[in-house]
């Protein structure tokens, strides 16, 4: 006899199991059970009173369960996880077999699970377990999107081959490809999916995902009734993130998503508390669908309510601060127009974590467990009263404090950074300042930084910190090519920012270097056909290690050949070689606050020119030297994350200055052209008379027409031999001035500000001004080579070094001074680890001058475009910029604008 019960199985969530079995999601199929009973014999041996009802069952003592079927897992594990052991006591039909039944199906492995009875033996019984097991992922095929799209969904919904393929598999990718392309603005995305069985890899199926994203959906208008108070257009406003369809809109799609919708209804309602209109309601909204345009048409009908205003104001509870202290940080005076949105942000603020409101007052100052609500207590007409109660607690103290995530960098590099230190009275200041502090760093990532509440007691008074912090790539490589001086000129820079120089004799450290002690060596080798240049430099930001004064040193060392920019020969016996080292130390200053440091360092340089007569000194041959101390201020709060700062602000000043040698050296400059020693010359003998029908001798002395003169006081004087003697040793002082602005202005919009201000002097105006240290403007800003320690600062929209001033003959000599004016516009596309990416739109006018007597702020050179950067780990930083010259460069017709140039940023970080 053969008995079949068939039943439905249940959606049960397995909690995770011990070994692979259970990777997969709960089955939601049917599973048929069959339970035949073969009863060996014939019925006439069975007697009567051997009989029992089928509701009742037989109990048997279990010998054996056997699994048959063709299965890719181990038969032990399965009979295991149904729960079913060898030598017990069973019912069949009974609890026991169900029970095994539901168990195995938790594991959502199976398609079909059967039991039959193989024998029974006096009072032992022999199960067969028949399981049917569902297919596995074979491959997957995406159509309907771009193949760069692909990928990143099956990544996303974790298409893995020999991924279990069950119901709730596809259903769940179906509704994710859908909900993504809905928020995209693709309301009525389809998707549909089909599993093909593998003929040639057993029990696996192929699945063809095919997505009909359909027309974008967008919202025709939005419509409001009831609102008199208020204007459509600024209820329009209020609605951040649903919008309706405008041409003139690039930030905004008018892309309707639900979710986001639901939030900007309830901004439309701030937006009436801003005005004092607290009662204002949405009385009803409708959203409706014409499927002809592919439109949605969005009414809302509203009540607005009457105006109130602010009438007393009474704090309970305070303690700690005084009501003039709490009522300076409320900032809400009677009678004012009542806005519920102000009220809440002074008392606090959430979408500034450092905001001053009175919520951060108090968990400054170490009241963690502190509490502020705004109650009204009284409405009379239009005058609303509130009290402000204040639950102050107990003071809280910072007790453990960690870090976790930080695989590379040591612990001591992160911990002296921490401005949250056991045993502290609790500051939410000084918790987002750690986060800021640890952000700067640059081996972290810093939209990553999480710090966790631990063990929050209140009757102790004690909360645990834990930073959870991401490790990222802090070592570059910088790889930068281009045309420049009339060759292709190429960079490699090496920059290992996490290094640790106490593990360089260790060799298990070499990974490939020592790392993980927060200090920084870079190399950098540039050059082309015509010249080289390489330096080392070496930095440790806690010199001494308990405090943070930062160490720094660097040595450098480059030649340049004279080169013929038009026939591209060059000539290696002529040769201009600079060496230079510096040393520096900054320090962290408590006053006026810890964000400013007092940075100094000298510096020495020693030029070296032989026979190189070009343009940019008077003399060929003989040497310069430049020993200068540098000292600057500079105040930096910006964060958190480096690459893309969303507050704060970045101040220098500093001022590179030399010795005054012509105070002391008792040399009279302006009396230099008149010495015999200085007076010009004949190098050789003339072929030739001159223009008096003399014949010139080697060391005959010449007029300034270069005609043999008699005596040295009819000469004319050397410029070549004043000027070596002039800048033997360079004298001079550098003002430089720069301030940076990041302030976020709309969602994650990012407005920067920027001004610069350079200025190059002369202590003695007979000395001059050097031609060294000077200023080249326009271009990317990139140095290509440093030949006399100028500086090339970026102006986009023209060319490099274009907006520099030039000689007689249009060479460019550098400016003694120049100014700058910036604004970007950032957007944020992506700020993830593995990818920063965000766009720009910028507007610049800056302008350089030879002297300062040119100095004019209001004749500017102007520019707008945009541009792109990518910050990755495995490429580092890369920038393109395209900029609209509006002004004409020197040289160019006046009326005719410099046009479109495109700018490129070029790096790498491993």
């Amino acid at each position: 006899m053969r008995l079949s019960l068939v039943i439905k199985k249940e959606n049960v969530d397995l909690e995770k199991p011990v070994n692979k079995l259970n990777n997969f999601l709960v089955l939601q199929k049917r599973v048929q059970i069959v339970l035949t009973l073969l009863l060996l014999g014939s019925f006439s041996q069975i007697k009567a009173q051997d009989r029992v009802p089928f509701d009742q069952g037989k109990k048997y003592i279990l010998a054996k369960v056997s699994v048959v079927g063709k299965i890719s897992f181990n038969e032990q594990t399965v009979v295991t996880f149904s729960g079913l052991q060898k030598g017990q006591e069973i019912t069949v039909p009974g609890e026991e077999i169900s029970g095994a039944i539901k168990k195995l199906g938790k594991l959502g492995l199976f398609d079909e699970i059967a039991f039959y009875i193989n024998k029974v033996e006096n009072d032992s019984i022999y199960l067969d377990l028949n399981i049917v097991e569902l297919p596995k992922l074979n491959e997957v095929k995406i159509v309907g999107v771009k193949k760069s799209k692909v990928e990143g969904l099956i990544k996303d919904n974790n298409l893995t081959k020999n991924k279990i393929v069950n119901e709730n598999l596809i259903t769940t990718t179906k509704n994710y490809i859908e909900n993504k392309y809905k928020k995209e603005g693709y309301y009525n995305t389809k998707v549909t999916i089909t599993n093909t069985p593998d003929t040639l890899a057993g029990n696996q199926v192929n699945m063809l995902v095919r997505i009909d994203k359909g027309d974008k959906v967008k919202i025709s208008s939005i419509d409001f009734t009831g609102n008199k108070q208020l204007t459509d257009t600024q209820l329009r406003g209020a609605m951040k993130d649903t919008k309706q369809k405008n041409v003139l809109r690039v930030l905004k799609a008018s892309k309707f998503i639900p979710e986001k919708y639901k939030t900007d209804l309830e901004k439309v309602i701030a937006a009436y508390k801003e005005k004092g209109y607290r009662d204002a309601r949405i009385i009803s909204d409708s959203v409706t669908y014409n499927k002809d345009k592919n439109m949605l048409a969005i009414k809302i009908n509203l009540e607005e309510g009457n105006k109130y205003y602010f009438g007393n104001i009474k704090f309970l509870g305070n303690t700690v601060y005084s009501d003039q202290t709490l009522n300076r940080y409320l900032g809400i005076k009677k009678g004012e127009t009542y806005n519920g949105v102000l009220l809440e942000k002074r008392i606090a603020d959430k979408s500034k974590p450092d905001g001053e409101d009175i919520t951060n007052l108090y968990q400054n100052n170490g009241y963690l467990f502190s509490n502020i609500n705004a109650v009204e207590v009284k409405t009379v007409n239009d005058t609303i009263d509130f009290e402000i109660r204040v639950t102050e607690g107990p003071i809280a103290y910072f007790n453990k404090i960690y870090v976790t995530g930080n695989d590379k960098t040591n612990d001591h590099v992160i911990y002296r950074e921490l401005r949250t230190k056991p045993g502290n009275k609790y500051s939410k200041d000084e918790l987002v300042r750690t986060i800021r502090e640890i952000g700067q760093l640059g081996f972290f990532d810093p939209e990553a930084i999480k710090p966790e509440f631990r063990n929050v007691d209140a009757a102790a008074g004690t909360v645990d910190i834990e930073y959870q912090v991401v490790e990222k790539g802090s070592s570059q490589i910088e790889l930068q090519g281009g045309y420049g001086g009339g060759g292709f000129i190429g960079t490699l820079g090496l920059s290992f920012n996490n290094f640790s120089a106490r593990k360089m004799f260790d060799k298990d450290a070499y990974k490939p270097l020592p790392m993980g002690d927060g200090q920084k060596v870079a190399l950098r080798l540039q050059g082309s056909t015509y010249f080289q240049t390489y330096s080392l430099s070496f930095s440790e930001p806690w010199f001494g290690g308990k405090k943070p004064v930062q160490f720094s040193s660097s040595i450098s060392y480059s030649t340049q050949f004279l080169n013929n920019y038009i026939t591209r020969d060059v000539d290696k016996s002529k040769s201009f070689n600079i060496f230079t080292v510096q040393v520096g130390l900054a320090k962290r200053l408590t006053v006026p606050d810890d964000f400013f440091v007092l940075s100094q360092s000298v510096s020495y340089q020693h030029y070296d020119l032989n026979n190189y007569n070009t343009g940019l000194f008077t003399f060929g041959n003989g040497a310069s030297r430049n020993l200068a101390y540098t000292i600057g201020i500079s105040r930096s709060n910006k964060g958190i994350n480096p690459i893309f700062p969303t507050y704060g602000s970045e101040f220098s000043l500093t001022a590179k200055v030399t010795p005054p040698y012509s105070l002391f050296n008792g040399i009279d400059y302006a009396d230099l052209g008149n010495q015999e020693e200085y007076k010009l010359r004949a190098a050789a003998d003339a072929t030739a008379p001159d223009a008096n029908g003399q014949m010139i001798k080697q060391g005959d002395y010449l007029d300034a027409n270069n005609n043999k003169v008699a005596t040295y006081q009819e000469a004319a004087a050397d410029p070549a031999l004043v000027d070596q003697k002039k800048y033997n040793w360079l004298e001079y002082y550098k003002i430089k001035f720069k301030a940076d602005w990041y302030t976020k202005v709309y969602g994650k919009l990012v407005l920067r500000t920027l001004t610069e201000f350079g200025f190059l002097g002369a202590y003695n105006q007979a000395r001059g001004v050097v031609p060294f240290e000077r200023f080249y403007l326009g271009g990317d800003g990139m140095a290509q080579y440093s030949m006399d320690g100028r500086e090339t600062i970026a102006l986009r929209g023209y060319k490099n070094n274009s907006l520099t001033p030039v000689n007689s003959v249009g060479d460019p000599i550098g400016a003694t001074i120049y100014n700058k004016f910036s604004m970007e516009l950032r957007y944020p596309i992506t700020l993830k680890s593995s990818a920063s990416i965000f766009a720009l739109t910028f507007l610049e006018a800056g302008s350089s001058y030879p002297t300062f007597k040119d100095y004019n702020p209001f004749d500017l050179y102007r520019s707008a475009g945009v541009g792109l950067r990518v910050f990755m780990p495995a490429f580092g930083l890369l920038g393109i910029d395209f900029g609209y010259g509006f002004d004409a460069a020197p040289g160019m017709p006046s009326n005719k604008p410099n046009g479109w140039e495109t700018h490129f940023i070029i790096g790498q970080q491993f």
